[in-house]
């Protein structure tokens, strides 16, 4: 996958170089001030690029089609979410993260269909969560690795499918479920829409199950 990253501060800089470490991803980071780049030190196999990570001609020097995968990292608010948006609404990509500092406006940009972030320890994992589809990483494990706690996002097809339906499908359990920035424990007769994101306890052997329930109907896993 081409991935492009704006903004090469410590979590752009860790994505960059986890993503660049797989010879499954083509990264190319954008940052306004060259000497960001030397966070990425000499084992970075990626592209840097010097420039505003929000201008249309950049981004197209960059690569950018609704194929490829962008990550808004800087760190302002304003510029993570115009970034985001000119992704996701004039080139079409679907793949689109944004660091947004004020949990109270990442809310509003989650109802935009754009994932985002705050500023938490986890927030490199996350990001990468968000941009790749194939990610099956689990958020926590039990003691006796029989359990995980795994993320998904709902997409289109699965919207109107119960919370009981889910469960039933993959023998786990809906334990939180994200809407519009607030969290809610569901009861089984919540119906998922689209962009919700799950928290789901399911056995570690049925994770596959779980991303099958989803990606029948939608060809994703989120």
């Amino acid at each position: 996958m081409h991935v492009i990253v704006v903004g090469c501060g410590r979590v752009g800089s860790e994505v960059a170089l986890n993503l660049s470490a797989s010879t499954e991803h083509d990264v190319i980071v954008i940052d306004r001030r060259l000497e960001a780049f030397r966070r990425l030190g000499e084992d970075f196999k990626g592209t840097t690029m010097v420039g505003v990570g929000f201008d249309r001609d950049v981004l197209t020097e960059a690569g950018i089609t609704p194929d490829c995968a962008v990550a808004a990292v800087t760190s302002g608010d304003n510029s993570n979410i115009l970034i985001a948006r000119v992704a996701r609404e004039t080139f079409g990509v679907k793949h689109v993260v944004a660091r947004i500092y004020d949990p109270r406006r990442a809310s509003i940009y989650e109802r935009l269909g754009i994932a985002t972030v705050a500023t938490v320890a986890w927030t490199s994992a996350r990001v990468l969560r968000h941009l790749l589809t194939t990610d099956t990483t689990p958020d926590w494990i039990d003691s006796t690795a029989k359990y995980t706690l795994v993320e998904r996002r709902v997409p289109t097809g699965a919207a109107g499918m119960s919370v009981a339906d889910l469960d039933g499908a993959v023998g786990g359990r809906v334990a939180v479920l994200s809407r519009f920035g607030k969290a809610t424990i569901p009861t089984p007769g919540t119906l998922l829409q689209e962009d919700d994101v799950l928290q789901v306890v399911v056995a570690a052997e049925h994770i596959a199950m779980l991303d099958t329930a989803l990606h029948l109907t939608e060809g994703s896993q989120r």
